[in-house]
Formats: structure tokens, sequence, C-alpha cells
């Protein structure tokens, strides 16, 4: 279990790292989308051949499936009820903590600003919680899956925790770059990936222990559950946010990510 929580710690400690960059140095917009691409391409990996592949050895095709279709849909409804309350393109180095406005074009009315008849105060807590949600909602699913990943007995994936660490790098300084352009505080937002860590080491020693003893079939519908719910994601919120800031070689830099994820699981 220790080594669970120190393996969660390692993955999740990155969005720190990347907090920082993004507080505190002045990191270009195409520079994000890059590192953005190559985080993706890092998961994609990941799910694929760390969790996927391994689901449907263990576990059978159709199990599988069940867990990916279950684990898009978690994500999907979770992901429209935070964006609804104010995390709407939460990884965004522009609009981080930007409500989404009412006519849906983006633009932010005074209305949305102030929440509506709620004002300005009502406003600001809700896109607050719905940040919050939406980091733990995305950091969680990756995390858990470190933590599955050492039920085999052979030592945790080491591809698992270098695609989390890498990912999670962009995916805070881009939302960092993005909360202070909305006028978060310095230390809100290291206070906001702060608890987004804890909470990564708590899913990835929950992952571990609470599957410690459940059958192969379980332990793949949880692993593809996860994969389910980080690809979905990955192009519901991070290939977007790259593809606006980076342009047309998000693909080049997603496949860059993809081969050296790839390349590690090979060597472990």
């Amino acid at each position: 279990m220790l080594e669970a929580a120190w393996w969660g710690f390692v993955g999740g400690v990155s969005l720190l790292l990347g907090a920082l960059v993004g507080a505190f140095l002045p990191v270009p917009r195409r520079v994000i989308g890059v590192v953005m691409a190559f985080g993706a391409g890092v998961l994609v990996s990941a799910v694929a051949f760390e969790l996927t592949e391994e689901a449907y050895r263990v576990a059978g095709g159709p199990t599988a499936a069940l867990g990916l279709v279950a684990g898009s849909l978690a994500f999907f409804a979770g992901d429209w009820a935070i964006d609804r309350r104010g995390g709407h393109r939460r990884k965004s180095p522009v609009h981080g903590g930007i409500r989404r406005d009412r006519a849906g074009d983006g633009a932010t009315t005074p209305a949305d600003a102030a929440g509506g008849a709620g004002g300005a105060g009502a406003g600001a807590a809700s896109s607050a919680l719905a940040l919050v949600l939406g980091a733990l909602l995305d950091g969680i699913p990756e995390s858990a899956a470190i933590g599955i990943s050492l039920l085999g007995g052979d030592g945790v994936g080491v591809a698992m925790v270098a695609a989390v660490f890498l990912s999670n790098v962009p995916e805070s300084m881009s939302a960092t770059t993005g909360l202070r352009a909305s006028g978060r505080s310095t230390p809100w937002i290291l206070g906001l990936w702060t608890s987004v860590v804890v909470a990564s080491l708590l899913a990835a020693v929950a992952g571990y222990a609470l599957l410690g003893e459940a059958s192969g079939a379980t332990v793949g519908v949880i692993q593809t559950f996860a994969a389910g719910a980080i690809l979905t994601m990955l192009a519901d919120t991070m290939v977007p946010e790259a593809t606006e800031h980076a342009g047309r070689v998000v693909g080049l830099f997603t496949v860059l990510g993809f081969a050296v994820a790839f390349l590690l699981g090979a060597a472990g």
C-alpha cells in the first residue's frame, strides 16, 4: 500500500511542477500546446498497452469493451455537469476559470461573470468548485490506474507512471496560465493542485487496496473503466486545447509522445 501511495505521489506531483512553471514563467501558448500534445500521446499509449491490452488478456473482449464504454460515459456525464457550473475549458491557457456564456459563443457576459441572479460571489464560488471538481475528475482515473498496475505483483507499470507524470505537467501548466489570466491568485492555484496531488495519492492507494482480492474480470473492468475515462478526457479537453494553441504540429507531437511511452513500456 505504501508503494502505491509513493507512485501515486510521483505521478501526481508533476501537477505542482507544471503549476509552478505556469505561475512564474512566461511560457508561450504555442509551447503549451505542443507539450499538451506530447502528453496526450503518452497517455494514449499507456491507456492502450498498460490498461486496455492487459484487461483484454485477463478478462476478455466483452469485459474490456464494457469497461471502456462505462468509463467514457461516466467521464462525459461528470464533465458535462462541471462545464455547466463554470469548469468549461479548465485546461485552457486563456480561458481557465471563465464561464461559458449562455449564448454558447465563448464570450463572457457581465451576467455570466456574476453568476446570474446569484451575484458575483455566488458565481465565483460555483466556478471555483467546478474547477476543483474538474481537476479531480481529470486526475483520479490516471492515478487509480497506477495503483491497479501494482496488482500483478511485478512492480509498478513504469510506462503508466511516466505517462501520468509527463501528461500532468502540460495539463496543470496550461490550466494555471489560464487561471491566472482569469484573476485567480497564485496561492489559490497552488492550493488547488496540492489538493489534486493528495487526491491522486489516495486514488492510487484505493486502486491497489480495494482490488487486491478482486477477480480478473473485476480488475479488467476497472482498468478499462479508467482507460475509457482517460481517453474521453483527452478527446474532450486536452487535444482540442493543444490544437487551438499549437496548430497543425499537434499530430506530430502526439505521435512522438505515443512513441516515447510505447518504447518505455516495451523496455520495461
